[in-house]
């Protein structure tokens, strides 16, 4: 007889020849999905982690601005309260001393008030003189004392009164270094999600599954970018 194969053993080798040519390209395209993903995963990360690291440093740098600010605030309402302090102790003593030269003047001694006046300082002798230039011995319409004059100024109650506005200015400054503080840690809760999502993605073997997390990751960074672009920069 002829040598030869039966017809089962020549359908072996067809499907042989037919099987083993499409193993190696699947292999292949599986390999490519592999190092694809990997190589998204690790750009992914790397753009995540750059983002992050200065998301929390200017985090931390607005949250120390803010309590400089507050700091400063704090400091400039203890000094204004003590300039009106001592500008309510000023404006005491100009007032004992008008009294005792207005008793003097209700008992007609001269000697009396020429010492009360004496004891006048500068700055309210002004005042007082410009009080008497209203007449108010025979004017009704004149003001009730030297204390009620234009001229009459007290340098520690303007004091007390610029520190009290520095102290606004410094406490609004203080709160809105806090809130942006507070947006960058926001931002970065969004980077650390996308870190998350790229670490449980390599737990799985299903392509598909990691290339979804890839995209979600990729969304919240495209998102964070963009909230890092509309915050202030580093504090001056």
């Amino acid at each position: 007889m002829p040598e030869g194969l039966s017809p089962i053993e020549v359908g072996k080798k067809v499907h042989e020849h037919t099987k083993e040519p499409h193993q190696p390209a699947a292999s292949a395209g599986a390999n490519r999905h592999s190092r694809a993903v990997q190589i998204g995963e690790a750009l992914l990360l790397s753009l995540v982690t750059i983002a992050a690291a200065w998301s929390g440093y200017a985090a931390a740098k607005w949250n120390t601005e803010s309590r400089l600010e507050l700091a400063q605030a704090a400091t400039l309402r203890n000094l204004a309260t003590r300039a009106d302090l001592s500008a309510l102790s000023t404006r005491n003593f100009d007032s004992s001393t008008f009294n005792a030269w207005f008793t003097a003047y209700t008992l007609d001694d001269p000697q009396k008030q020429a010492i009360a006046e004496r004891r006048f300082r500068p700055e309210f002798k002004v005042a007082f003189d410009a009080w008497m230039a209203t007449d108010p011995l025979h004017n009704p319409r004149a003001p009730p004392g030297p204390t009620y004059m234009p001229q009459y100024k007290l340098a520690d109650q303007a004091k007390a009164q610029a520190l009290d506005r520095e102290a606004v200015e410094a406490s609004a400054a203080g709160n809105h270094a806090g809130v942006v503080g507070d947006d960058y840690i926001r931002i970065t809760v969004f980077l650390a999600a996308v870190l998350f999502l790229v670490g449980i993605g390599s737990t799985f073997k299903l392509h598909a599954i990691r290339y979804a997390l890839i995209t979600i990751g990729s969304l919240l960074l495209i998102l964070a970018t963009v909230l890092i672009l509309q915050q202030p920069g580093l504090p001056g």
